[in-house]
């Protein structure tokens, strides 16, 4: 019988004494004694943890500054355990986890990967909160606090998203001896039936392994190896996937059909409609719309994709396509409704707030910086043109002079087009994607002042491990090397000739769980550079934002490991040595120098705007 570790009523609650709380110090004790207790946890007397308004990261890292949410003044129960919980978490994966045992172990493929991690994390507390009743309070308050924060989680349906917190849960529950925190009781019950026979065998071996982190570790990997995810991830999905976002609106918009009556219903169901029969007459933006004369325009199974241009060496692996009928092109506002998108853009606008500062610091900066090589001449006394108000003096004094007029010279500076490229895969979830959507709102609202067109861009797939194109696939009896196994979803956030005050609602889908799947990171990248070799301007630049190499399960499954990697380096190649688009790369705590010439690679997800503007300025100086 598990037990619960929720305060039954307020007599259990924690409080500091009156003093503490009205004394203008008590959230400075409140941090010193929490970043004792951390240093103790950890055992290290050099961890440094900082504290922070804004939200921080759950998931700890070894390097870096550790930044703890910090309660109000007034510190309440609740947001007190839930501070102490994060670094508490923090300091004890600093002690029980190991780097290198965890990388060497680490498994292949985005969705094992993520529930590898978490199940780590899980094994740190559970270890180092044994007989500590307190530790273990917080911990699970925290935990609560990151399942209420997220739409995802309390979905009325199953999504494959869920699976790295339903299995963290789950393992958890059989860890801790405890009960699932409030917030995530509705997603366990909901995924249990599918799980838990599977997981019985398992959960008691990795109960014997949790001290030595490679037998967990390779206690994990048989357990992911065994629970067959892929199928247990696509039985709850609906086999219409022609729908706008048939998985991801699953948190979203049929909820809010729910909520609001058959009336909505009915309207999201016209829209549909509308959608499919712009389908059938050829208007939907799909990729087959954007080829030219020098890409692949075949769409037949197991030919090369529609961005494969002919001067683009084709490597060891001859890159291909098994299907491109369900890829697609879309704007962000059809992937989901009004309101919703006004509710996302609001949350994103909140973020904005608590960085108005930085914000306005960077904007000014980048500004003065595209204006001063604008310098603007100006040819005078001419008998034509504006008018020349500085001269207007001598006309008062002298009536019968000539009025003067001015008119601006030609200059130098060329007209100019900016494209950001970012990876919309489920690791950018959280604090990374945030940054990302705010650094695109502010770069697009600051440079487009200056004359220089943006184009912000995102890239992920319509389903985890495989779509239509894998059940075709399947039907056809798993003829080998298929190639490419996932539908492609490339989103347009803002066109080039779209202005900011129309777009700046599409930032905010960003923020949307369900949108981030896997990615495919060579497609998208040709993909945007077709786009910047269509536009007039003469000087095309093309800035990628991702967090590491691209990763889609349903397409190593069946080919060689380094399939995508290969045919990444091949893109990048082609670009930094055949175009005139200058390429740029940003990593967000991955190494993506290995990959691209110009590249910076960042260790938090914070220093994206400032870095962007770093590398902005670099690249209109070199012009």
């Amino acid at each position: 019988m598990s037990k619960s570790r929720w305060p039954a009523s307020d007599a259990q609650r924690f409080a500091l004494p009156d003093n503490d709380v009205n004394d203008a110090t008590a959230i400075e004790k409140f941090q010193s004694a929490t970043s004792a207790t951390s240093r103790a946890l950890a055992r290290d007397s050099e961890l440094h943890l900082q504290f922070a308004q804004a939200d921080a990261d759950a998931d700890a890292q070894d390097t870096g500054e550790r930044k703890i949410k910090l309660p109000p003044d007034s510190l309440p129960y609740e947001k007190v355990c839930c501070a102490r919980g994060a670094a508490d978490s923090m300091a004890l994966r600093v002690r029980y986890h190991d780097a290198g045992v965890h990388a060497q172990q680490a498994p292949g493929g985005l969705l094992h990967r993520a529930i590898f991690d978490a199940l780590e994390q899980a094994r740190c507390e559970s270890v180092g909160s044994a007989h500590k009743v307190g530790v273990e309070q917080n911990l699970a308050a925290a935990l609560n606090a990151k399942l209420a924060e997220s739409t995802l989680y309390s979905a009325p349906e199953r999504d494959p998203g869920q699976l790295p917190m339903v299995l963290d849960l789950l393992v958890r529950e059989s860890l801790f001896g405890t009960t699932p925190p409030p917030h995530g009781r509705h997603l366990v019950d909901m995924w249990r039936p599918y799980l838990e026979p599977k997981l019985h065998q398992h959960l008691r071996q990795l109960r014997k392994s949790t001290a030595d982190q490679a037998d967990f570790a390779s206690s994990v990997k048989h357990m992911l190896d065994d629970l067959a995810l892929e199928d247990v991830a696509q039985e709850p999905q609906p086999d219409d996937d022609d729908a706008p976002d048939s998985e991801a609106d699953s948190d979203g918009a049929q909820q809010q059909a729910s909520e609001d009556g058959s009336e909505e219903g009915d309207e999201q169901q016209r829209q549909g409609s509308d959608a499919d029969a712009a389908d059938e007459d050829g208007d939907a933006l799909t990729l087959d719309a954007q080829g030219d004369d020098d890409l692949a325009d075949s769409d037949a199974e197991g030919q090369p994709p529609q961005y494969f241009p002919s001067g683009m060496p084709s490597g060891g692996d001859a890159y291909k396509v098994y299907s491109t009928e369900y890829d697609e092109v879309v704007q962000a506002e059809q992937l989901c409704d009004a309101e919703e998108l006004a509710r996302l853009r609001q949350l994103l606008d909140q973020q904005l707030s608590n960085q108005q500062a930085v914000i306005a610091r960077l904007a000014n900066r980048l500004q003065r910086f595209v204006l001063a090589r604008q310098t603007r001449a100006w040819l005078f006394d001419q008998e034509e043109g504006i008018l020349d108000t500085a001269r207007l003096a001598r006309v008062v004094a002298n009536p019968t002079h000539p009025l003067s007029f001015k008119r601006e010279r030609e200059t130098t500076f060329r007209d100019s087009v900016l494209a950001l490229l970012i990876d919309n895969s489920g690791s950018m979830r959280g604090r990374p994607i945030t940054i990302a959507a705010m650094s695109a709102d502010i770069l697009a609202r600051t440079l487009e002042r200056c004359g220089v067109k943006v184009e912000v861009l995102g890239f992920t797939t319509r389903a985890w491990k495989g779509g239509q194109s894998r059940e075709r696939w399947l039907a056809a009896g798993k003829p080998s090397n298929p190639g490419r196994l996932n539908d492609l979803r490339h989103v347009i956030y803002k066109s080039a000739d779209s202005p900011w005050r129309r777009a700046r609602r599409s930032f905010g889908l960003m923020l949307r769980e369900g949108l981030l799947k896997e990615n495919v990171d060579g497609e998208a990248l040709l993909w945007a550079h077709q786009r910047l070799l269509e536009r007039p301007e003469q000087r095309r630049f093309l800035i990628v934002i991702s967090d590491g190499a691209p990763v889609d399960d349903s397409t190593l499954s069946v080919n060689s490991g380094h399939y995508l990697e290969q045919h990444l380096k091949l893109a990048i190649e082609y670009v930094e040595n055949s175009s005139p688009v200058e390429l740029l790369a940003i990593g967000i705590g991955h190494d993506v120098t290995r990959y691209y010439r110009r590249a910076v690679t960042l260790t938090d997800a914070e220093q994206l705007g400032e870095t962007m503007v770093d590398k902005i300025t670099e690249l209109f100086d070199l012009h």
